[in-house]
């Protein structure tokens, strides 16, 4: 087991730091901001910092804005990377959200090993060449796989052995995540960012059956990440089972939307039932 360096009290520009992290999350994601308040402190903080840090590099690559070239994207993406490392190695950053998630990296044992890969998915969002089988897998691994350990830092507090024994199913509960988002977003990709995730697969032509394949390949992940997620900490359980099951609601829908409506709409789980959802992990939700 690893041993963390004491925690010192936080200055007000660190408060500021992880509240604006804390904001950005919140005027992206409702779903994400209920998952959240399922964790205990300091677990809830940590991973609001990490997936802060996720969104804002998303958003350099994602928004639809035409103003913004390939090139200049390419560059705020390398500005924010090399923000990020340097950060990892100070544990400041005049950039409120880098500054909190090197907070949670200097706490929570993360480092370039997780990060490098992330910023080599972002940055190849921005390559219009479409994927095979091997660059997708490159692709899932940097842009949610990692992104999964980075939590399972926090969750497992500087817990070596308990982060290998689990990382496998981190690893596949963020591919999964990943998966349902693709097949979710097929039509927005493609008529927004011009992409095609999906090797082989041309989203103007998806059919029924190709929306099964990939259905049952996120399902195979969810169930490998379900075993994973009974032995976290409770401290992290209930918000992660909560998000895993809204996942999990979200693949049962789309597998029962014909892929001609998927080709032209988002698929998305009913307020209501996210409320349920949420609700019983609120109130229990541990097996």
């Amino acid at each position: 087991m690893t041993i963390s360096p004491p925690t010192l009290p936080l200055g007000r520009y660190d408060t500021v730091a992880r509240a604006a992290a804390a904001q950005v999350i919140s005027g992206y994601s409702t779903s994400f901001g209920w998952a959240c308040r399922l964790l205990a402190e300091p677990v809830r903080t940590h991973v609001r910092s990490i997936y802060a840090l996720v969104r804002v590099a998303d958003e350099l690559v994602d928004d639809p804005d035409p103003a913004l070239s390939r090139h200049l994207r390419a560059e705020l993406l390398d500005g924010l990377e090399r923000d990020t490392n340097a950060a990892l190695r100070s544990g400041r950053s005049s950039n409120l959200v880098v500054h909190a998630f090197a907070l949670t990296a200097r706490q929570c044992h993360i480092d370039a090993e997780l990060t490098a890969p992330f910023f080599a998915s972002m940055r190849r969002d921005l390559i219009p060449d479409n994927h095979t089988d091997a660059s997708l897998a490159r692709y899932i691994h940097g842009s949610a796989e990692v992104v999964g350990l980075m939590c399972l830092r926090a969750f497992v507090a500087g817990d070596d052995q308990a982060y290998e024994r689990l990382r496998p199913g981190a690893q596949r509960l963020g591919a999964a995540f990943q998966k349902v988002n693709f097949l979710r977003d097929l039509a927005e990709d493609r008529d927004l960012l011009a992409r095609a995730y999906f090797p082989g697969i041309d989203p103007a032509q998806l059919t029924d059956d190709q929306r099964d394949a990939i259905c049952d390949d996120i399902d195979a992940d969810l169930q490998v990440a379900a075993d994973a997620i009974a032995e976290l900490p409770l401290s992290s359980r209930r918000g992660v089972r909560a998000a895993h099951d809204l996942y999990a609601r979200l693949n049962r829908r789309l597998r029962a939307t014909p892929a001609t409506r998927i080709r032209h709409e988002r698929v998305r789980v009913p307020n209501a039932e996210k409320a349920l959802i949420f609700a019983h992990g609120l109130l229990g939700g541990l097996r």
